[in-house]
């Protein structure tokens, strides 16, 4: 090579390098996304703990048998009961599928049963919801001098969670009604 040449520079490059460098490269992406997905999770979780959805309550305040009447081991009455349920949740409450179901004692058959429309609750608020319905043909003991009717209500519904989840809901009521069997007067209930 004369000194008025060009000299080629040849640069070389080592392929273990190259190799463990790729290889160094996908573990740190690797790493940056498990990191990236655990922390949504993370933050997903502790949301759903801190908005958790929680059951509706509901409280009877009355129970009424008006038109009671009794004849050969049998009675005939419109049952109507006033109720108070609560949505306790930050989101509104749409229930649907909720019903009003009315049993003897101590035999548990049904005697009546309604269906409670379907409606919306806001969240933190109370509606009340009252309910009457014919009952026909409910047992009585000869000579007893109180009944006792069972009350079951029972609501379904579903929370809007964090605006992209729906939780289900789903709470009941059963309360023991006494009852005089001479008049139909409510004696007492308890639930």
């Amino acid at each position: 090579m004369g000194p008025h040449q060009p000299q080629s520079q040849h640069i070389h490059q080592n392929p273990r390098y190259e190799h463990r460098h790729g290889q160094s490269n996908l573990a740190s992406c690797a790493a940056a996304t498990g990191f990236l997905l655990l922390l949504v999770a993370a933050a997903a979780i502790a949301l759903f703990i801190l908005f958790r959805p929680h059951d509706p309550t509901i409280v009877v305040s009355a129970v009424q048998l008006p038109g009671f009447a009794s004849a050969n081991g049998s009675a005939s009455f419109t049952f109507a009961q006033l109720a108070a349920v609560r949505n306790p949740n930050r989101n509104m409450l749409s229930h649907y599928d909720s019903s009003l179901v009315v049993l003897s004692r101590p035999q548990n058959q049904v005697a009546g049963f309604m269906f409670i429309p379907a409606g919306q609750i806001e969240g933190g608020r109370t509606q009340y919801m009252s309910a009457s319905f014919n009952v026909a043909g409910f047992p009585v003991k000869g000579n007893a001098e109180v009944v006792e009717v069972e009350s079951r209500m029972k609501l379904k519904g579903r929370v809007e969670v964090l605006k992209f989840f729906m939780h289900h809901v789903e709470t009941s009521k059963l309360c023991t009604v006494s009852v005089s069997s001479s008049n139909g007067a409510v004696l007492g209930f308890r639930c």
